[in-house]
């Protein structure tokens, strides 16, 4: 009995190293596919930096020819607010000197007509 005992033993720990060298086996797996996860995920992480950075140069670029449109636009504006004033000084002369022409064709038609009523001594 003492042969079949160590027969079973030696079988018994034949099976125990051949588990452990399949679970030995089995966490390489396991750790080699988990590296390659976080390899794939620094990548991934990576690529984001690097889409983002691009972005962010685009989105730069893209203010500063918004700025640079706005000061353009600002500048376009004093002028034409310049240009409204000097617009709006030169119709109210203008106007000054239509009611000045129209008060005087008053006064010439006031002489056509010859009728002063009274005001003919200040003539």
């Amino acid at each position: 009995m003492g042969s079949s005992g160590g027969a079973s033993s030696g079988s018994e720990h034949d099976r125990e190293v051949k588990r452990k060298r399949r679970r030995m086996q089995s966490n390489r797996e396991s750790a080699r596919r988990s590296r390659l996860r976080k390899q794939k995920h620094l990548d991934d992480l990576t690529e984001q930096v690097s889409r983002l950075r691009n972005y962010n140069h685009e989105m730069v670029a893209s203010l500063n020819v918004a700025a640079n449109l706005c000061v353009s636009l600002e500048a376009e504006n004093s002028i034409l607010r310049a240009q409204i004033a000097e617009l709006t000084r030169r119709l109210q002369s203008l106007n000054d000197i239509v009611m000045f022409i129209n008060s005087t064709e008053v006064f010439e038609t006031f002489l056509d007509v010859g009728d002063f009523n009274g005001f003919e001594d200040m003539f």
